[in-house]
């Protein structure tokens, strides 16, 4: 369930989120780049779900991969909505959907279920039960990519991500109100370590699972549901 204040910090956010993204993640290229890249299907007509969509900006990398897809992108902020809808226009093969993706009925199945930046401001408890949810929301061979923040494997590693993290931002020419709006964001971030994302995924049923990339707390998580 999404915490109220994140709401509120996300529709205020809106406008700027993507002339922020790369100035606030330090590895932005490989960061989505490594995502896009295992968000892979065996048609050339993916259906694909994106839980905590934003403006659609990691959607929207996947669709240029697979123009014919058709995506399904829900977010909690209308703001962030109603900015993926400008990115996307009239293209009939996106819906966009206002909505809490831990309590949707999707219309599924999907080959791809995608995430960015979002499933770590759940509770852990929530994050278990959403990883079981998009293994039944996947078509056997489906894939779940979730590009996120991951904790380090000690409150050390923390310290250390979050120091890095501060020195980038405020060298990257955001105002200084941008950075203290991410800073202030970032306090209602429930990160969980990678090797407990992991067992929660292996938990799920996910027959193959793994961090395929990970630069201190971005990290890149791949799941595949088995075929039968």
């Amino acid at each position: 369930m999404t915490d109220e204040r994140i709401i509120q910090q996300f529709d205020a956010a809106a406008a700027d989120y993507d002339s922020q993204r790369r100035k606030l993640i330090p590895c932005f290229d490989d960061f989505y780049g490594m995502a896009v890249s295992w968000a892979s299907a065996a048609t050339d007509a993916p259906r694909i779900a994106d839980l905590g969509a934003r403006t659609g900006l990691f959607a929207g990398m996947v669709k240029r991969k697979y123009p014919d897809a058709r995506i399904t992108l829900i977010d909690v902020s209308d703001n962030m909505i109603a900015e993926a809808r400008a990115r996307f226009g009239d293209d009939p093969l996106v819906d966009c959907i206002v909505a809490d993706y831990t309590k949707h009925e999707f219309a599924g199945p999907y080959d791809i279920v995608l995430s960015s930046l979002s499933i770590h401001h759940l509770t852990h408890r929530d994050k278990r039960e959403l990883f079981h949810a998009v293994h039944r929301m996947l078509t056997d061979g489906g894939v779940f990519v979730n590009a996120d923040q991951a904790a380090g494997a000690s409150p050390f590693f923390d310290r250390k991500y979050g120091d890095d993290w501060r020195r980038a931002v405020r060298a990257s020419g955001l105002t200084a109100e941008a950075v203290e709006a991410a800073v202030e964001r970032r306090k209602l971030d429930r990160n969980a370590t990678v090797n407990d994302q992991l067992t929660w995924l292996r938990e799920a049923g996910f027959a193959e699972t793994d961090c395929v990339y990970k630069y201190n707390e971005f990290a890149v998580f791949y799941a595949r549901k088995g075929c039968l």
